[in-house]
């Protein structure tokens, strides 16, 4: 049953919201709407945004084969090409204003791990050899210019000298390095492995599943460490239940499309830890808390975290089937979206946060850079594939 109401909340509801956000005078997608639902057309456009929204039009495309989304997914890999990308310096930009006219210069790694997922999924959609070669191009770009000894550096102005980390830090520190890049160059590198393999790119993510197992996951405390310095020690007390509950399965998927047994044995204890850590200390049989720093407990339900937790417990059952308590935990995580992070007002989609109580923080955006289909869609297509 849950699968069919996701299906048909795809089709229904995710879908036309961000069909209807498209951009047909300046191209891509419009950067912002309000929680009033006021659409601001001369918002600013994150790159993350339309990298987000081009890789969810490819890959609802490969799952459904519904040409209009196709369609959709051409016009962000076109915004992608010649507004997003610097022709002058190579990378991506973190933002454009409404007419595709640089706006904020920086290159983050974050960013650029972004734009290689887009482009790798709507090169498996469309065949577009082009996408392709921007993909190795910007995999190229990352491991020249953004490594070290100890990991991948993450921010820089535009021509790829490196500055303060301020776009990936958060809980009153500035990070040097943190897990939440790491995971998301590894996802890319995951999905431009899998249409496009690679020794090179096989190489890279062997070298990050060895950086989560011996850097990042803290096997005391079951858990992984958010906020790094330099050389790659942790420099806060915080436990992000929804980046762990994302990274099990990422790494579970990781690791398949590598098909390296070697892998598999080394990390499937971990994600197997941080997935039943993630059940016994933030699910309360109903929904996710945010996160944990210095003992005390964010209890926002953000909605991220829950379309991830819904993947992850998934597929902790499959990774686990004599624990069903998991599929239970996804049951009841969707009937806590469909009843209070779906917003059922017309023309609008998920709010993005709500308290304990479920009641939507009204400062809240519907969409704006950091809020798009990438969680949620991504949670739609899952389930469907997996149910």
């Amino acid at each position: 049953m849950m699968a069919e109401e996701i299906k048909t909340h795809l089709i229904q509801k995710i879908i036309p919201f961000w069909k209807s956000l498209r951009d047909d005078v300046y191209g891509g997608y419009y950067g912002f709407m309000d929680h009033d639902l006021k659409l601001d057309k001369k918002a600013v456009k994150g790159c993350i945004l339309n990298s987000r929204i081009t890789w969810f039009f490819s890959s609802v495309y490969t799952l459904l084969k519904d040409e209009s989304l196709l369609e959709e997914a051409e016009h962000g890999f076109t915004f992608m090409k010649e507004h997003c990308m610097d022709r002058e310096n190579g990378g991506v930009f973190w933002s454009v204003q409404y007419d595709g006219s640089p706006e904020d210069t920086t290159k983050h790694t974050y960013n650029q791990a972004f734009a290689i997922y887009a482009l790798s999924s709507y090169y498996e959609a469309s065949g577009d050899q082009e996408a392709l070669a921007m993909a190795k191009e910007l995999f190229h770009i990352i491991e020249n210019g953004c490594i070290d000894e100890y990991g991948y550096r993450e921010a820089f102005d535009r021509e790829f000298h490196e500055i303060e980390n301020d776009k990936l830090s958060e809980n009153g520190v500035i990070a040097d390095k943190t897990m939440n890049t790491l995971l998301h160059v590894f996802e890319a590198y995951t999905e431009l492995y899998r249409v496009a393999p690679a020794p090179e790119v096989k190489e890279r993510l062997m070298w990050i599943l060895d950086t989560f197992a011996d850097k990042v996951y803290n096997p005391a405390l079951h858990r992984q460490e958010v906020f790094f310095d330099a050389r790659m020690n942790s420099i806060i007390d915080l436990h992000s239940y929804g980046h762990d509950i994302e990274t099990a399965w990422l790494i579970d998927r990781g690791v398949e499309v590598l098909g390296e047994e070697k892998y598999t044995e080394k990390m499937t204890p971990i994600t197997k830890d941080l997935t039943e850590q993630i059940y016994k200390t933030a699910f309360d049989g109903c929904s996710i808390a945010n996160e944990c720093e210095k003992g005390i407990v964010n209890p926002h339900r953000i909605w991220w975290v829950q379309a991830e937790a819904i993947v992850g417990f998934l597929n902790g059952y499959k990774m686990d089937p004599d624990r069903p308590a998991y599929l239970e935990a996804a049951c009841r995580i969707w009937d806590f979206t469909k009843k209070y992070l779906i917003d059922e007002r017309e023309g609008s989609e998920w709010f993005w946060e709500v308290d304990e109580k479920g009641v939507p923080y009204p400062g809240r955006p519907i969409v704006e850079p950091w809020k798009c289909p990438y969680h949620n869609g991504r949670m739609c297509i899952e389930v469907i594939k997996r149910v």
